[in-house]
């Protein structure tokens, strides 16, 4: 077995060892939604790893790299093990064997994010000295069920640019995840819809959204115009445009109540709970 980088690696060979790796989980994964995810998460080829077994792709750890508040940070897009190859230690080691060429890198901090049920995970993070430095909760529902009454009808919503979408960032209450963050929606570029809410012509809210994989990454308003259905008509929007047949709403801060709030009162339910970790070299 030989453990190396992934600079040389084609798509296509990282996908089959991707779905290797997650064959008897729940999900399934498209092979656009994981090179969506990929590029929108950061995956450099030169910092992440996998181990090979007579050529095929049998554990990987695929590294995100850039800056999270103001740190450079590494972030863990994707690990998997192939089941027949579980149990064996592997998983630990593509996972550490990176480290010192992070460090080499300038990468001063690792984060990652982990379901809160899965407790085998969290003890082996917590014996590497990762942190829980938030609580994340997940959102998802079939657009069939979302209640996509109380818009507002006078605002008119138009395509804006990412950078738009930098500068009203202030609109924001919470620090986004790390992949619904701005460097994530720059990286995301053309994949990405950018929508911004205006009334005459002053823009009071936008969201973000990728369609081909019902990611509503980002959506805010103006702290004065809130509360008069511009959130909802975004939304609406937003919905509509799905490809999915279903909208899922990733990692909010689980003390952030109004978001939580609008999403109940959209008929959005919590589906999952996440631990972000941090590991500080």
């Amino acid at each position: 077995m030989e453990i190396r980088n992934l600079l040389h690696i084609d798509f296509d060979t990282l996908f089959q060892g991707f779905e290797r790796a997650f064959s008897d989980y729940e999900i399934f994964f498209e092979k656009e939604e994981v090179r969506s995810m990929l590029k929108r998460r950061g995956y450099d080829p030169r910092l992440s790893f996998a181990a090979f077994d007579n050529g095929e792709i049998v554990a990987f750890t695929l590294n995100g790299i850039g800056d999270f508040n103001g740190i450079r940070t590494a972030y863990d897009t994707g690990t998997g093990t192939v089941k027949e190859y579980r149990g064996q230690g592997i998983a630990a080691k593509i996972f550490t064997y990176p480290l010192p060429f992070l460090k080499e890198a300038g990468v001063r901090q690792y984060v990652l994010e982990v379901l809160q049920n899965n407790e085998k995970a969290i003890s082996v993070y917590r014996k590497m000295n990762f942190d829980v430095s938030r609580e994340f909760d997940c959102f998802r529902q079939n657009i069939d069920l979302i209640d996509n009454s109380s818009c507002c009808d006078n605002c008119r919503l138009m395509p804006v640019e990412t950078d738009t979408v930098r500068r009203l960032q202030h609109c924001c209450d919470i620090k986004p995840s790390w992949q619904n963050s701005m460097y994530s929606i720059e990286r995301g570029g053309s994949d990405l819809v950018c929508l911004g809410a205006f009334i005459g012509d002053r823009i009071v809210g936008y969201c973000v959204f990728d369609e081909n994989t019902g990611d509503l990454t980002q959506i805010a308003v103006e702290k004065e115009c809130r509360r008069k259905g511009i959130a909802s008509r975004l939304l609406k929007e937003a919905v509509g445009r799905m490809r999915t047949g279903y909208i899922k709403v990733l990692n909010i801060d689980s003390d952030y109540q109004p978001l939580h709030s609008f999403l109940k009162a959209k008929n959005i339910p919590l589906a999952s709970r996440q631990f972000e970790m941090t590991l500080e070299f």
